[in-house]
Formats: structure tokens, sequence, C-alpha cells
């Protein structure tokens, strides 16, 4: 039996690391790195390995990196993700059964935690589904993006009385702007908060969450906008790649 972890490290720093994560991480033998493509990569990965060589012994584990796969634009979306995880799928096989002996543990290190927006324990999951005599899972929750910038900035997560919802950029793009009240945008590479002015929104803001480039940006979203966009470009220009997200929220009335 070979038991694969998906460990959940939060959004960047090492203090973001829960109990059971560190336990995890001390139990693994082989930790998985897929590389992205273009500029930044390498801080991405070397993050990662800043926080194993904080609370790790150095000789107690090897670490296997291989490129990950390209989601493909050909064919519209939906098929795109399908033939994307399917690369991935037949990668993770690939790297279970080379790298990893029988008894062993291999991990992937998940930014935030593995249940929000990230693919990785489905298409592992569905990986042991199939073949349970030879695979078993473990998934350990992290503090998510969502839950640190809520931190970051001193405020509730939800109102009393009030809902909030978890969304994408992509998702919100097609939204009724005046439907919007309490809502944690993720993976927002196209900047649609400009398409939300006019509405008598704050913007909550955050990048780099819990690193030493954490940025932080709050206010009413008409006031905030041109400083906001100024500073995400150039974060970007500056590191390369930008890992952000933020909280819309409509003012009460009164206050």
């Amino acid at each position: 039996m070979k038991t694969l972890s998906l460990i959940g490290i939060g959004p960047g720093g090492p203090e973001y690391l829960t109990l059971q994560a560190i336990e995890a991480m001390r139990r693994t033998d082989v930790f998985f790195m897929l590389e992205k493509a273009g500029r930044g990569k390498e801080e991405l990965l070397q993050i990662r390995h800043t926080i194993m060589e904080q609370i790790l012994e150095p000789s107690r584990y090897r670490v296997v990196t291989a490129a990950s796969p390209q989601r493909s634009t050909a064919g519209g979306y939906q098929r795109g993700v399908e033939a994307w995880h399917a690369a991935k799928r037949a990668l993770f096989v690939e790297l279970f059964e080379r790298e990893l002996a029988a008894g062993e543990q291999g991990a992937f290190l998940i930014w935030g935690d593995p249940a929000l927006y990230d693919q990785t324990v489905s298409l592992v999951g569905t990986l042991v589904a199939a073949a349970p005599e030879r695979y078993a899972l473990e998934v350990i929750p992290g503090i998510t993006a969502v839950q640190a910038l809520s931190a970051r900035h001193r405020i509730p997560l939800n109102r009393v009385g009030e809902a909030i919802s978890i969304t994408t950029g992509r998702q919100l793009a097609e939204c009724d702007p005046s439907r919007v009240d309490n809502a944690f945008v993720m993976l927002d590479g196209e900047e649609t908060f400009q398409r939300f002015t006019g509405q008598d929104l704050d913007i909550y803001w955050g990048a780099y969450l819990g690193t030493e480039d954490e940025l932080l940006i709050a206010g009413a979203l008409d006031t905030v906008l041109d400083a906001l966009l100024a500073t995400r470009q150039r974060a970007r220009a500056r590191k390369g790649w930008i890992m952000d997200t933020y909280l819309l929220r409509r003012r009460r009335r009164g206050g």
C-alpha cells in the first residue's frame, strides 16, 4: 500500500501550517512538486522548499519535481480542462509508480486548503478509488486565503444575518453586480472587480498573504480602484506572478 497525502499549507507563510500538517509532513518520504511554466516558477517552488527546510530533517525526505501539464484553450474551456486533468492523472500514476515504494508515503503541498479551488484532491481521489488495494489517501486541511484575508484586514467573514459566497473571477464576470453583497473572489487574473464600481461596494484585497511580500488594500472600491490596479500591476511586473484574493462587500445603509 502506498499512502498519498494532500497537505494544506495555507497561503504561503510557514506560520500558517497546522500541527496536523506538520505531523503529516514528518511522515512523508517523497514530496511531489509540479513546476509551472513561466517567469516566477522558481520562487513558487522555493516557498515550499523553505517551509520544508524549517520543519524537517534534510535526510528524511526526497523531492521529486515534474513539469506540470499545460491547459489547452483548444475546443473550449470545459474540453480543455478535461484534457488537462487527464494529463495530470496520467502524470500522477507515473510518479507514484516510479518514485514510491510499497509502504511509503508521498505528499503534495497544496496552497491554502486542498478542498477549495484545487482539483488535486479530485484527481488523486479518482486514482485511489480505481485501485484501493494499491493506494490510500489522506487530506489535511489548511488555512485558506479567505481566512487569512479576513484576519489580516481584521474583519469577520460574514456580518450578522448575512451569507457569504466564495467564487472565481471567471464566475464573477458573469454575475449581476447588483446581486453581490459579500463575495470572496479567487483566481481573478482579469481584475474583474473593475466592473463593480458605482455599486456602494467596499473591497478588501490582499496578495502574497503571510509572506514578506504581503500587500493589503482596503476601502471604497470607487476610491481605491486606481491605487489597487497600479499596485497589482507593479507586483506582477516585479515578481512575474501574483497570488491574490479579495472580498467585495456592500455597504450597509446608515453605516
